[in-house]
C-alpha cells in the first residue's frame, strides 16, 4: 500500500489530489489535510463525484510542528506532498525527519517577514535527510518543476554545452476580473513587486521590479508582453549547471493588471509590514489577500491557454543549436477534467508525478535535491501521458534581447 499526505487544500491540492484518484494503482490511499477542514472535505466531495474514489481528510495548522507531526505520526504516510504555503517548507520537512517521511514541494522556503526566497535554508536540511536515509525532492511544479526538468532533458539529449537559459512564461487566459491573481494573492504579489534578478556571467544581475518589458509571440496565444522576473528556479539551475552563461525569467502582464496592481503598491495596499487598524494590528496584503477573487474559484470563468517552456541556446557537436521546449495547457479543457484553471492545473500535475515517480521508486536517493538533479526521462513520459504534453521546436537563433 502506498500512502500519501497532501498538505494544502487550495487551487493546486485540488488539481494534486484529482489527478492522484486518477492512478489507484500508484496511489492508493490519499490523504489531504489543511488549517480549514471544509476545504478538504469540499474537494473530497469533487473527487468521490468524478472519479468514484475516496480520499481522506484531516486538520492541521502547519505553522505548529507538534500538531503536524502528530499528523503524521497518525497518517503513516510514505510520502508527505507539500502544496502549503512556502513560509510552512521548513516546519514540514522537520515533522518530516521527526516522523521517518520522504518529503516533495512545489515552492521554495520564504519567511513571512521577508519577501525573499531562496534554495539555501531548504539545501542545508540535505544531511540530515542524507543521515535519515530520506529524500526531500524540491520544486515539483511547473516552474519551478517541469521548467527544471526541460533543462535537464535538453542537455541530456540536445546539449554539449548550454549557454543562455530562458524560461517564458505566458498566462493568455481572461478570468473576466478588473484584477485577480492565478494564485495566492500574498505569494503571487510578493513575488511580482520583488526586485528581478537574473544570471549572467557568474554573478546575479539586478533591476527594478517590471522595469524589463520585451515582446514575444506565444505558441497557440499570440503577442504578448513580457517582464524580467527573479525566479527560484534560477538558483538551483545555475547551482547544477553552473557552465550557464546567462540565465532569465520572464512573465506575461497584461495592461489593466499592472494599473491595479501600481494603485495598490502606490496606497500601501501591498505592504507586508504590520499596521493599527481600530486597535488591531493587520497586515495589509493579507487584508488585500482577503477581498481579492478566490484563484480557486476562477476556473469557472476563465478562458485561453497558457504557454510555458524554455529557450536554450548552446552548442552540440561543435555547432551552434537553439531549442524551444514549452507545454500549451487550455483553462476550459483543465477545469473540464478537474474543476480548476490552467494556472492551478500546470503546477498540480507535476505535484502529482514528481510523487507518482517517488512511490514507484523510480526516483530515489537520500538528501535534499532539486528536481532537474533526476532523471528526466520518466517525468517527461508522465508529462505527455497525463494532460501535460510538450513540444520541442529548434530555432533560428537565440532570442535578440
Amino acid at each position: 500500500m502506498t500512502k500519501v499526505l497532501v498538505i494544502g487544500a487550495g487551487g493546486v491540492g485540488s488539481v494534486a489530489v484529482h489527478k492522484m484518484a486518477m492512478l489507484p494503482e500508484v496511489f492508493s490511499h490519499i490523504t489531504l489535510a489543511s488549517r480549514r477542514i471544509s476545504s478538504c472535505e469540499q474537494i473530497a466531495r469533487q473527487v468521490e463525484q468524478k472519479f468514484s474514489a475516496k480520499i481522506e481528510v484531516a486538520q492541521v495548522n502547519a505553522d505548529d510542528l507538534e500538531q503536524t507531526i502528530r499528523l503524521l505520526d497518525l497518517v503513516k504516510p510514505s510520502l508527505v506532498v507539500n502544496l502549503a504555503l512556502p513560509y510552512q517548507d521548513l516546519i514540514i520537512m522537520e515533522a518530516c525527519l521527526k516522523v521517518g517521511v520522504n518529503y516533495l514541494d512545489t515552492a521554495n522556503y520564504e519567511p513571512r517577514d521577508e519577501a525573499k526566497f531562496q534554495y539555501s535554508w531548504q539545501w542545508e536540511y540535505h544531511d540530515r535527510f542524507k543521515e535519515a536515509g530520506l529524500l526531500a525532492l524540491l520544486g515539483s511544479g511547473f516552474d519551478p518543476g517541469v521548467t527544471n526538468v526541460f533543462t535537464a532533458w535538453a542537455k541530456k539529449y540536445h546539449f554539449d554545452q548550454i549557454n543562455t537559459l530562458d524560461i517564458l512564461d505566458c498566462n493568455g487566459g481572461d478570468h473576466g476580473h478588473p484584477f485577480a491573481t492565478n494564485f495566492n494573492p500574498e505569494i503571487n504579489i510578493r513575488e511580482i513587486t520583488a526586485p528581478a534578478r537574473f544570471w549572467e556571467n557568474g554573478d546575479w544581475q539586478e533591476r527594478p521590479a517590471l522595469s524589463d518589458k520585451q515582446s514575444f509571440d506565444f505558441p497557440e496565444v499570440g503577442e504578448r508582453n513580457m517582464y524580467l522576473m527573479y525566479h527560484e528556479e534560477l538558483e538551483s539551475l545555475v547551482h547544477h549547471l553552473p557552465e550557464i552563461k546567462r540565465a532569465r525569467f520572464w512573465m506575461t502582464f497584461g495592461d489593466s493588471y499592472l494599473k491595479h496592481l501600481e494603485v495598490l503598491q502606490n496606497v500601501g495596499m501591498t505592504s507586508i509590514e504590520p499596521v493599527k487598524y481600530d486597535g488591531h494590528e493587520i497586515i495589509p496584503l493579507q487584508f488585500l489577500k482577503a477581498v481579492l477573487p478566490n484563484p480557486g474559484d476562477l476556473g469557472k470563468t476563465t478562458k485561453g491557454k497558457t504557454c510555458i517552456g524554455n529557450i536554450i541556446s548552446g552548442v552540440k557537436d561543435g555547432r551552434p543549436k537553439n531549442l524551444y521546449i514549452y507545454n500549451i495547457c487550455d483553462h476550459e479543457n483543465a477545469f473540464s477534467e478537474v474543476g480548476s484553471q490552467a494556472v492551478s492545473y500546470t503546477t498540480g500535475v507535476p505535484a502529482m508525478i514528481g510523487s507518482a515517480l517517488i512511490l514507484k521508486k523510480e526516483w530515489q536517493g537520500a538528501g535534499v535535491f532539486n528536481i532537474e538533479q533526476m532523471n528526466p526521462d520518466p517525468f517527461m513520459e508522465m508529462l505527455n501521458q497525463n494532460g501535460l504534453p510538450w513540444i520541442e521546436k529548434e530555432l533560428d537563433g537565440p532570442l535578440s534581447f
